[in-house]
């Protein structure tokens, strides 16, 4: 099994989260040691941001995404984006993220997350790195907003369903697969997971949040990204090493990481 534990990028965590202030060098450490060559730590505010570049800047398999969640769409100002566009030509940095739409929650006026998502799609056309995509519940919107964007990048914890799928895959985006495709109820999710041509497939964490199994119900982790490729390739009825190589392979592309 090591061999194929040499293959993984968590494509999508939040280390910089309290939720690691106790042990966070431990988690990495571990992550490390479980064989992740790479870890892409996603930015949701400003402050969120400057912390994943400053956590990128201290480990060398640890790139950063800069952007702002729709939770907080209020605050992307033009002195916010400014900020942004300064931190995001930082050579650790790798995408503008996490972005996008989320009418699930609803924490910020659907106005104001549409305006800070084409902001942000602005700001990543302008600098040419892909973006990060978060979209719940709010699949037409988002769907609407990438038409005609110059850009590329993946739906992150994809939650869609194949009936959109073609759609997000028509637009030139990659589909990231998370924890919840280890749950026995996510047949429609394993479903999407079969259906995804290999190449434009990656698989995250979304730590601190989304834990796999057999941990469901803890805090979730980067080194539990293994659990997440297993089921893909289970769902996929290939080897697991099939999907370590592919997805990692994927990853290193959309971010441009250099091979480790």
């Amino acid at each position: 099994m090591k061999s194929s534990l040499v293959l993984l990028i968590d494509s999508h965590a939040h280390l910089d989260f309290h939720q690691f202030d106790a042990d966070r060098q431990v988690v990495i450490a571990r992550a490390r040691k479980a064989g992740l060559v790479a870890i892409v730590n996603i930015g949701t505010s400003l402050s969120s941001s400057r912390a994943a570049v400053a956590l990128a800047e201290q480990y060398n398999f640890i790139y950063a995404a800069v952007g702002v969640h729709p939770h907080d769409a209020g605050t992307v100002t033009p002195d916010v984006l400014a900020k942004l566009r300064v931190l995001a030509r930082h050579p650790k940095v790798v995408a503008i993220g996490e972005i996008g739409l989320d009418y699930y929650r609803d924490r910020s006026p659907r106005p104001a997350q549409r305006r800070a998502f084409a902001d942000q799609l602005a700001l990543a056309e302008e600098l040419a790195l892909p973006v990060v995509i978060h979209d719940r519940e709010a699949h037409d919107d988002v769907l609407t907003a990438l038409q005609g964007w110059g850009g590329t990048g993946v739906f992150h914890s994809y939650s869609a369903g194949s009936e959109r799928l073609d759609e997000v895959l028509g637009l030139g985006f990659s589909i990231s697969i998370s924890g919840p495709i280890t749950f026995r109820k996510a047949g429609r999710l394993r479903a999407v997971a079969a259906a995804v041509p290999l190449e434009r497939l990656l698989v995250e964490t979304d730590c601190p949040y989304l834990t796999p199994e057999p941990y469901r119900g803890r805090r979730n982790e980067p080194a539990y990204v293994r659990y997440v490729a297993e089921a893909v390739a289970r769902a996929r009825g290939v080897v697991a090493e099939e999907v370590m190589h592919a997805t990692a392979d994927n990853a290193r592309r959309m971010f441009d990481i250099q091979k480790a």
